[in-house]
């Protein structure tokens, strides 16, 4: 099984990431390790190659619509009849026109992701106006190009798996398993996250220990009784995704990190 954690970087680290996994410096403080680090920006030829398939596909095309174009914050697929393109010349964003059919799926814990996309999310931004190649398309690259299997994610990115099953169908990539799990909410209901000011991993590593920082997490989300000290490694033996909760927890900061 190859997995892998690919954080935006916004900024710190915060309780959010920290969950999953984190910043580089964070993960060994903590007590977590990987295989391997992958730096987008080294994957650069591999993002045009893909963005060449599809534009000899005829799915590429320039978008000339602003955010007050979308209804619902849906974009409408507006600017379709406006390609092909040569991607690499226009200064417009380029999108890609999904395939119109529907998606019928599931995640590993039965979270319904079934959508057509092309409808419900519409064509997504794959080269953005600054010519840096959009989300959507780098990370199906990526993971493609890793060998990634199983996807393990929070559900506020659940909404974008359909489209990007389309798209790696659109390639010719395999569909890994996926998993969306809990998340960390702000008191007032919101996602925690860095832009919200939610403490950062600087903050948490002058308070705690890294075993007690882990055993915090782990006793948040279910995976122990109590917040007792503890290392990622002695969790791994006795992991099961039954004894992970599914409801989302409140996450506070005083002088002190309290999950509820």
């Amino acid at each position: 099984m190859i997995s892998r954690f690919a954080p935006s970087t916004t900024g710190e680290a915060h309780p959010g990431t920290l969950l999953s996994a984190q910043m580089i410096a964070d993960l060994a403080w903590l007590g977590l390790d990987w295989d391997e680090t992958i730096s987008q920006l080294d994957r650069r030829a591999d993002h045009e190659a893909a963005l060449d398939r599809l534009a000899a596909a005829g799915r590429l095309y320039p978008c000339k619509c602003t955010r007050a174009d979308r209804v619902a914050g849906i974009y409408q697929n507006t600017c379709r009849d406006r390609g092909p393109i040569d991607w690499r010349k226009t200064k417009e964003p380029v999108r890609l026109r999904l395939d119109d059919g529907r998606v019928e799926l599931r995640d590993d814990s039965g979270l319904e992701l079934s959508q057509t996309p092309a409808i419900e999310a519409g064509d997504p931004v794959v080269r953005r106006r600054d010519g840096v190649i959009a989300y959507q398309l780098v990370v199906v690259v990526d993971d493609a190009a890793s060998g990634v299997t199983r996807i393990v994610r929070g559900r506020d990115i659940a909404p974008s798996t359909a489209t990007q099953v389309v798209i790696q169908r659109q390639l010719g990539v395999p569909t890994p398993a996926y998993r969306h799990h809990l998340l960390l909410l702000e008191p007032r209901g919101d996602k925690l996250a860095k832009l919200h000011g939610s403490v950062t991993a600087t903050t948490l590593r002058s308070r705690y220990r890294a075993d007690e920082l882990c055993g915090i997490l782990a006793c948040g989300v279910g995976l122990r009784d109590r917040p007792d000290p503890c290392r990622p490694a002695e969790l791994v033996g006795e992991f099961a995704w039954d004894r992970v909760t599914d409801a989302d927890r409140i996450c506070t900061w005083t002088d002190h990190l309290e999950i509820s």
